[in-house]
């Protein structure tokens, strides 16, 4: 495994991560065990989580994988008792798990542009959105229903949920992405007043542009070559370039480390190579 970019000690905490299947949450996963705590890997993807922890384990960390739907409570509050009997109750929460879907996109970032058969702002399918906000918004309160109920009982821990630029600026093309996004920088407000008295924290992080599986296609041609698109992302972020899963590491640690950031609660922190902060000109 890599260095770490950021010094941290999690030694005797547990992190349960959403999501751990995927290029973003995976690498958090490993952050998370090679400073020291004793990682909960969650996702729909059994075989990527139980191969990230098996990697885990043969570098001499913490880690074990878990099936989990962050959809299905009933299913998640199996989880929960498994990773408490595994590794002891949750210290750390990071709702990483989300995602866009094709029927809940555009093809066109202009109407006026689209044309014949190509699908508008008006064939947009129902279930398409309906699935990316259940993805996002409720995929990330469900787990936090389920694994802060033992945060607020001793009376500590930290919840860290994965929010997007498109929360504060939409991006075209993923109306029903960027909503749920905005959902997500809400519910973060939202939780951390409600939980302000218990002890328990509440931030999230905003990633910028980075290149993954989901978003390869708008990026990229089939030849490798920048798209439209990316050329557009990429002259909107004063640091010209993608960035890296692994920068995201920094602000995640901070904001989950009680010694750093204990009085910090209800922000989302933009981690975007300045996309945030310029206005284009």
């Amino acid at each position: 495994m890599e260095r770490l970019p950021y010094q941290a000690d999690f030694s005797g905490k547990v992190a349960v991560v959403t999501g751990a299947g995927g290029v973003l949450c995976s690498d958090m996963a490993r952050a998370f065990a090679q400073a020291g705590a004793k990682v909960a890997a969650l996702d729909l993807n059994q075989e990527a989580v139980e191969a990230l922890a098996k990697e885990c384990r043969e570098a001499g960390f913490s880690c074990q994988g878990y099936r989990a739907d962050v959809l299905d409570p009933q299913c998640l509050e199996g989880v929960r008792r498994q990773v408490v009997a595994d590794l002891g109750p949750c210290d750390i929460l990071v709702n990483g798990a989300g995602g866009n879907n094709p029927r809940a996109t555009t093809d066109n970032e202009y109407h006026h542009e689209a044309k014949e058969g190509q699908k508008t702002f008006f064939g947009l399918d129902a279930d398409g959105v309906d699935l990316v906000f259940k993805l996002n918004f409720q995929g990330t309160l469900l787990p936090t229903q389920v694994f802060a109920k033992d945060m607020v009982e001793r009376g500590a821990g930290c919840v860290l949920n994965i929010s997007s630029m498109n929360a504060y600026v939409p991006l075209t093309k993923i109306p029903a992405y960027s909503a749920a996004k905005a959902a997500v920088s809400n519910f973060t407000q939202w939780l951390a007043a409600h939980f302000a008295g218990t002890g328990v924290r509440c931030n999230a992080i905003a990633p910028g542009f980075l290149v993954s599986n989901q978003n390869r296609a708008l990026l990229f041609h089939e030849d490798g070559s920048p798209t439209p698109r990316a050329h557009k992302i990429l002259a909107g972020t004063p640091m010209g370039r993608f960035l890296e899963s692994r920068e995201l590491l920094g602000g995640v640690f901070f904001l989950c480390d009680q010694r750093a950031a204990g009085a910090i609660t209800g922000v989302v922190l933009p981690i975007d190579g300045g996309f945030a902060a310029y206005s284009g000109v």
